[in-house]
């Protein structure tokens, strides 16, 4: 997801320097499945991704909800049900709950589940592995990884049971139940992988090392403390807006409004605006080698000089059918190889 505009333009040519994908014995991509994404509106370089998805030869399936950015690409697109339309599970994410989500309503139409369809598929092309068969039930206890005595195997979840969930909805983490005895204090028991298990602002093993116990920063590849800030100064955040869920709910009228202030906007400082003649209001282009964007400037001293903001939005639904993400790159992070949406170096003019 992370190089996707690299995938479905490069692949098979070899190493691009940029973004430090190595790929000289992997095939082209002639086939691409979405589900559960829009990547024609999420994913880094966007020109890029846009470019792989209008390939002739490029065969894509897209599970969706709504006619996204993304469908608008698809050869065939398949309708996906929503959570109120089948039986899941979800974990803790931003809160200390494990909950049940049951099925509310019928699907409409021929909308279908992801378990459903890929069960099908699997089916349908041979496979004859149990696990196509798995009702939504056997995934659930599956996820819980449910030992013997019918509880969870998982740390914090040893008490929670499908059939609990079932009479509660939701149950709290084994901390978060009692937290006098068990409190929730993450990186404090001295399990990090470092000789003291604490992070280490100074380190005793690379002074032993006779390296720099204190290394010196070095700034991201962009960054305003880097060279390539010569040419564009300022670092771009592609946020994300408040009301959406990354790019879900973007198409809904009702979530535009709540974001009117900021769609479609970009948020300057006053020292970054008035050297370039801009003033609030104004038409302002963003840009750099990847693309451009053409926004209205909001200069209200929300981010500090020398950093612009500029929320997330699907391309279609923006006069330049583009986004921010036609300014982030594709290079990834040293540790985890991750996206780095947030090393984006970009030049704003006035319109």
């Amino acid at each position: 997801m992370s190089a996707l505009g690299h995938a479905l333009t490069k692949l098979g040519q070899g190493r691009d320097q940029g973004s430090g994908i190595s790929d000289r014995n992997c095939p082209p991509v002639h086939a691409l499945f979405v589900y559960n994404s829009n990547p024609g509106a999420v994913a880094p370089n966007h020109n890029a991704v846009v470019r792989g998805l209008s390939r002739p030869d490029l065969f894509t399936v897209v599970h969706e909800q709504f006619f996204t950015d993304t469908t608008d690409y698809a050869d065939y697109v398949l309708p996906a049900t929503t959570f109120l339309e089948h039986t899941d599970i979800q974990g803790a994410y931003g809160h200390y709950f494990v909950q049940l989500s049951q099925q509310a309503i019928e699907p409409p139409g021929d909308a279908r589940s992801n378990l459903w369809l890929f069960s099908q598929l699997a089916q349908r092309m041979g496979f004859t592995e149990e696990c196509f068969r798995d009702t939504p039930e056997e995934m659930i206890r599956q996820a819980l990884a449910i030992g013997p005595d019918r509880h969870s195997t998982n740390p914090d979840m040893e008490h929670i049971t499908v059939d609990d969930l079932k009479q509660q909805g939701h149950i709290a983490l084994a901390f978060h139940r009692e937290p006098e005895v068990r409190p929730f204090q993450p990186y404090t028991s001295g399990t990090l992988p470092t000789p003291s298990g604490k992070i280490e602002f100074y380190s005793e093993a690379l002074a032993a090392q006779g390296l720099d116990p204190l290394p010196a920063f070095i700034a991201p590849t962009e960054s305003r403390w880097g060279e390539a800030a010569k040419r564009f100064p300022l670092e771009l955040l592609g946020r994300k807006n408040d009301n959406y869920m990354n790019s879900t709910f973007a198409n809904l009228d009702g979530h535009r409004k709540m974001e009117a202030r900021t769609t479609q906007k970009l948020e300057m400082h006053p020292q970054d605006a008035a050297p370039r003649g801009i003033g609030d209001g104004d038409r302002v282009r963003i840009f750099n080698d990847r693309g451009s964007l053409t926004l209205n400037a909001l200069v209200n001293g929300s981010v500090p000089a020398g950093v612009v903001a500029a929320r997330l939005d699907w391309a279609k639904l923006h006069p330049d059918s583009n986004n921010v993400n036609a300014l982030t790159s594709e290079r990834l992070t040293d540790i985890g190889r991750a996206a780095t949406f947030y090393s984006t170096l970009i030049e704003v003019e006035k319109v």
